[in-house]
């Protein structure tokens, strides 16, 4: 597994460069409950994220029970997250964060529409909790990579994650801390390589 970099983030500089923006590019980060989501379009984004994060009612902690994710979570996402990074004057990649819960997985199909890749978060501990998002990314044929969050969990060899999510050998895997800007940045640099990958092996 590939490890992110770490360093501090920079300050966020919002660029004109929207406005005369060719390419508007798109991707997704998917992933269970509480892996990071929200705190990774955050990290990144150059501007103040779009976030619809709530307060966590006591109805809605019976069904999301926050303690097998982080004893400090009081907020989840009820809708989506977004976010934006200017590549240069031309184009613009723009990251949409879907809601991990169950009852809200309906709105990752329109997610999902003209998406060029996505990044898929894991958190160690809860493995299995990423089969959803692995079976609708590969139902909609959507090129998509692994990000392993640093949750500080048991440790688990490249190859026992790829067995517990059944992947392909050719799914990039990195790790990396969704709090950090540039190990963030790192990943959606993996999942570009990724699809740049993929249109030449299909030129060939």
């Amino acid at each position: 597994m590939t490890r992110a970099p770490r360093t501090v983030a920079p300050e966020d500089t919002p660029a004109d460069s929207l406005r005369t923006a060719e390419n508007a590019l798109k991707i997704v980060v998917v992933g269970g409950f509480g892996v990071g989501k929200t705190t990774m379009v955050r990290s990144v984004s150059e501007i103040r994220p779009l976030h619809t994060e709530e307060t966590m009612s006591p109805a809605g902690m019976l069904l999301d029970d926050p303690s097998r994710v982080s004893a400090r979570k009081s907020a989840t996402t009820v809708a989506f997250d977004f976010g934006r990074i200017t590549i240069d004057e031309r184009a613009v990649l723009y990251l949409f964060g879907a809601p991990g819960q169950e009852r809200f997985w309906f709105l990752w199909e329109r997610m999902l529409s003209g998406t060029i890749g996505a990044v898929v978060l894991v958190d160690t501990r809860r493995l299995p909790e990423a089969w959803y998002a692995l079976d609708r990314l590969e139902h909609h044929g959507v090129p998509f990579i692994v990000a392993v969050n640093d949750f500080g969990g048991p440790f688990h060899t490249d190859a026992q994650i790829r067995h517990a999510l059944t992947l392909d050998a050719d799914v990039p895997m990195v790790e990396f801390d969704a709090r950090d800007h540039s190990s963030s940045k790192y990943v959606l640099i993996a999942l570009v390589e990724h699809l740049y990958d993929l249109a030449l092996h299909r030129k060939t």
